[in-house]
This record gives C-alpha cells, sequence and structure tokens, in this order.
C-alpha cells in the first residue's frame, strides 16, 4: 500500500509548523508567555494546523538545553512517541520524527518509524540527522562521528534494506554489522516514509542529494536565497536524482508593522535569555555548520527571535509578500516557528492563509 504523503501535495508552497516539541520553540527569550511545550498545548497546535490544512509537524531531536535563566529546550519530547500520539489526534497533517543518527540504531528506527505509518496511516517523516553538539552525544557516552553523513548513508540503506527485504538481512559496513535482521511490518509508504534532511554544509548536501527526498536550508538574506536552492539541485543532477528543498522561519505576525516590530524587539532584544544566547551561538559557530558564517556576528536577534532562521515580521500582507519571494527563489515549503504557538498559529492561518490562496501559491 503506496499512501500519499502530504508533502506530496499540490499546493505549491508546503507550510509546516517547527519545534512544538521542546522547550521555548525556537526563541530564547524570557517573556512570560514563552512555549513551554506542555503535551496539551502541542495537541492543541497540532490540531490547529490539521484543521488549517497545514502540511506537517517537524519536531527538533534535543537531549539538553542551552542553559540560560530558563534552560531553554532542556524540556522536549522524544520524537518518535510524539509523533504516534498526535497521529490519534489529527487527521491529515504530516508528523516527522527528528533522529540523530549516531544515536538511534537503524534496526530500532525502521521498527519505530514503520509503527508510526501504520498509526498515522501513512502520514509519517523522517528527518535524518547526525548531530552536532558534543555535550548531547557525551551524555550517551558516544563521541561526534567524523564523517557522520558516511554512517547516515549505511543507516538509511539498512532501513530501507530492511522494508524491502522478504528475507532475513545480512548487513556489513563501516559502521552497521547486522545478522539475520527482520523488520515486520514494513512502513506504508514505499519504499520507505517521506525523507528530509537539514544541511547546510557540502557533505551533509550531497547525503540529501542521493538519499533524501527534501532538504531543509537557512540562508541569511533573501537575495541569496536561490543559491542554495541551485546547489541542491546541482548536487541531486549528478546522482540523477530530485530533492525538494524547503526553508525555515520565525514569525511574527500583527495587524500593523509597528506592533509587530515592537513584539519582535521586546522577546528577541529586550527579554532576550542572553546567557542561554550566547551558549547557544557559541556551540553552533563551532561545531555546526547549519548558517552563513557571518550570520552570527550580524544576526544576534535571530538566534534569539528563533535559533538564527530567517524572521517574517510584519503584517499578513508583508508576510505573504516575502513567502511569495521564498517561492519564487525555488522553495517547495517553510517550516514555521512562533513564540506561543496556540496563541499565534490561529491569527496567521485566519489572515495568511486566505492570502496566499489568492496568490496562488495554496489551493
Amino acid at each position: 500500500m503506496n499512501k500519499a504523503h502530504p508533502l506530496h501535495g499540490s499546493n505549491k508552497l508546503k507550510l509546516g509548523v517547527f519545534s512544538t516539541n521542546a522547550d521555548g520553540g525556537l526563541a530564547i527569550s524570557d517573556v512570560p508567555e514563552r512555549w513551554t511545550a506542555s503535551w496539551q498545548d502541542n495537541l492543541t497546535a497540532a490540531r490547529i494546523a490539521d484543521r488549517a490544512g497545514l502540511e506537517f509537524m517537524l519536531p527538533i531531536a534535543r537531549w539538553r538545553g542551552f542553559g540560560g535563566r530558563n534552560k531553554v529546550r532542556e524540556r522536549s519530547f522524544e520524537t518518535f512517541t510524539w509523533a504516534a500520539a498526535l497521529s490519534m489526534a489529527t487527521d491529515r497533517i504530516g508528523l516527522f520524527m527528528t533522529v540523530h543518527v549516531p544515536l538511534v540504531h537503524p534496526l530500532y528506527a525502521a521498527k519505530a518509524l514503520a509503527t508510526v505509518d501504520h498509526i498515522s496511516q501513512g502520514r509519517a517523516g523522517l528527518n535524518i540527522v547526525c548531530g552536532w553538539n558534543p555535550k548531547e552525544f557525551g551524555m550517551f557516552g558516544t563521541p561526534l562521528v567524523e564523517k557522520g553523513y558516511d554512517q547516515a548513508a549505511e543507516w538509511i540503506e539498512i532501513l530501507e534494506k530492511l522494508y524491502a527485504s522478504a528475507e532475513p538481512l545480512d548487513y556489513e559496513g563501516t559502521y552497521y554489522h547486522l545478522k539475520e535482521a527482520v523488520s515486520r511490518p514494513a512502513s506504508l509508504q514505499v519504499p520507505r516514509p517521506v525523507t528530509m534532511n537539514a544541511a547546510f554544509g557540502g557533505p551533509g548536501r550531497d547525503f540529501a542529494a542521493a538519499h533524501c527526498d527534501y532538504l531543509f536550508t537557512t540562508f541569511s538574506e533573501m537575495a541569496d536565497a536561490g543559491k542554495h536552492v541551485a546547489d541542491i539541485s546541482e548536487r541531486a543532477d549528478k546522482v540523477g536524482r530530485q530533492v525538494g528543498v524547503y526553508t525555515v522561519a520565525h514569525v511574527v505576525c500583527r495587524p500593523t508593522m509597528e506592533e509587530a516590530q515592537a513584539y519582535y524587539n521586546r522577546y528577541a532584544v529586550d527579554l532576550a535569555d542572553h546567557e542561554a544566547v550566547d551558549a547557544h551561538m557559541a556551540g553552533k559557530k563551532e561545531f555546526s555548520q547549519s548558517h552563513d558564517p557571518h550570520a552570527y556576528d550580524r544576526y544576534r536577534q535571530r538566534f534569539a527571535g528563533g535559533a538564527g532562521t530567517y524572521p517574517l515580521v510584519g503584517t499578513p500582507q508583508t508576510i505573504v509578500a516575502e513567502m511569495a519571494a521564498i517561492a519564487e527563489h525555488g522553495y517547495q515549503g517553510i517550516a514555521l516557528s512562533f513564540v506561543n504557538y496556540t496563541q499565534e498559529l490561529p491569527y496567521f492561518c485566519d489572515h495568511v492563509l486566505p492570502l496566499l490562496r489568492q496568490a496562488g501559491l495554496r489551493g
């Protein structure tokens, strides 16, 4: 049975909700209304997004936080369990799981992923990441892998072979050694659920080009957005594949530009958790390749506001214009974060989605 995933739908610009499973979402702020990631709030946010016709919910995988007064992102829900539970509370929306390859064995991942795909009737998705935070890996007694995407290539190969093989699987690789391995049932989606990878550096993008359906990437300036799409398209062409490109943004949508900018300054400048922002930026700058190098020096507010992602700050009209420009650069979708999802998603859905339909970006 090959189910059509929501990311394969007809909307020109797909939209999703990012990081509701983690304390603070993507914002690093002391505002009283900051996201606490309670289960009830996750449930409410997913139902709002599902009813509005958004295509996906995408969690982050965090095992420890970045300190500061709020110990930001220290509290988060594990993503397989989170997706399984939300699949029973929603009808249409795609539900992703984010997995650190070195911390989760592919045999376990294959079983858990297929379980969620069956529960959700073909709405499961897999976000494959290799990790960058040595403190998180230290919690497991596991060092960062020098060639993490080489390991990821074996990991996804094993998962696909487990689903496809009618016989027990023997596998001898550099990172994995399996004897008579089986994983049943296979996923409803064939050959496996929709996959994505969030990569900025060359090795990660080569992995996405060879093994994933979609790449998530950041950009700092709208003028540079298109070069990332061209880069992944070129890499995919070399291996005879097509890979869709998505990006990530944090949203402040208000009736007036003045209200939007005032709130953005309030939560991401005046009430930013500066200790946690410093720790987050320093760790990413040293160990991650997820942003343009100059972003750390020029866009501190963006790290407090949304983990260094692109800001969509303004009225519904200005935000739709920005989204249209992103789509014009070749991006197929955007994952969105808010300071408080349950408070802000309804206004966004009521006022932005109709304008996107008028612009021909959504049906």
